[in-house]
């Protein structure tokens, strides 16, 4: 049985007049277009230790099939905002599993679009463990009613986000957990 126990998380952002180019460009900028990348849903392993890109990628061998949750998003429009964002709740309970989630968004700032990748993946783990709040309240409220609840012990983010090139090439970011053995 594979249950990762460790993961980093990594960015990129990609321009070319193909788009498929552009996405490759934006891998190579994550330090992970020699893998082989597999996608995953969004669990976040129980047990699982956040580590840094440089540790992480020591742990890999180039042409390695490598599980991530990745989020991804792309123009050709030129000065369109785009982002890409992947958002990590991880329970207080370190033998219970957290959530991972994706987000991709056209038009949002970086922050605004980690803020709700966060967001997203807090609400899907406290819904699971049973925390009662109102989906429609703020961030800031569902973050104290968590609190209060003590069943979440850490979220946090990671985002690329870009403008869409001015000559309209192709521009893609990307945003990935990627999960280690």
């Amino acid at each position: 049985m594979y249950v990762p126990t460790k993961l980093f998380f990594t960015k990129g952002v990609g321009v070319h007049r193909e788009k498929l180019t552009s996405f490759e460009m934006a891998l190579r900028n994550a330090n992970i277009a020699c893998y082989n990348l597999v996608r995953v849903s969004s669990i976040y392993p129980p047990r699982c230790k956040i580590i840094g890109i440089k540790e992480g990628l020591k742990e890999l061998q180039p042409g390695q099939i490598v599980h991530v949750v990745m989020s991804e998003s792309a123009t050709a429009e030129p000065n369109r905002l785009i982002a890409a964002s992947v958002g990590v709740a991880i329970p207080k309970d370190p033998n219970t599993f957290g959530y991972l989630s994706e987000h991709h968004s056209y038009g949002e700032t970086e922050k605004k679009a980690g803020d709700y990748a966060e967001d997203l993946a807090a609400e899907m783990l406290a819904t699971v463990l049973g925390v009662e709040f109102n989906p429609d309240s703020a961030w800031d409220e569902k973050r104290e009613q968590w609190k209060i609840a003590d069943v979440i012990t850490h979220t946090r983010e990671v985002t690329q986000s870009a403008v869409g090139n001015k000559d309209g090439l192709w521009t893609t970011v990307i945003a990935a957990a990627v999960l280690l053995p």
